[in-house]
């Protein structure tokens, strides 16, 4: 008789400016990150997305994908920086200097 397998509920995230996806999913204890991923379907339903280049993490702390995920994870899937963020903490300080050393 085979051994019942305990299901973890986790759930995998991935935002973009217009939409957000949150895909509830029930997986066997010793999934990993990457499995998840390719077992929510969120690679066919967003093409855009690129494990090669997207990076992943468990609650806002990156992670490797194959890192074996617990009960209750949130996985979350990454987009590229459109911007760097020190060039445009630069560009603000310098608009907002810019604004006070007027007379």
């Amino acid at each position: 008789m085979a051994e019942a397998t305990n299901l973890l509920q986790v759930q995998v995230c991935y935002a973009t400016q217009e939409q957000q996806i949150l895909l509830a999913l029930s997986i066997p204890e010793g999934t990993s990150l990457q499995d998840a991923i390719v077992q929510s379907g969120i690679l066919r339903q967003v093409r855009e997305i690129d494990l090669d280049i997207n990076r992943v993490g468990i609650y806002g702390r990156l992670r490797p994908l194959d890192t074996v995920l617990r009960a209750h994870d949130r996985v979350e899937i990454y987009r590229q920086l459109v911007a760097d963020p020190k060039e445009s903490r630069r560009k603000r300080a310098e608009r907002k200097n810019d604004k006070t050393s007027r007379p």
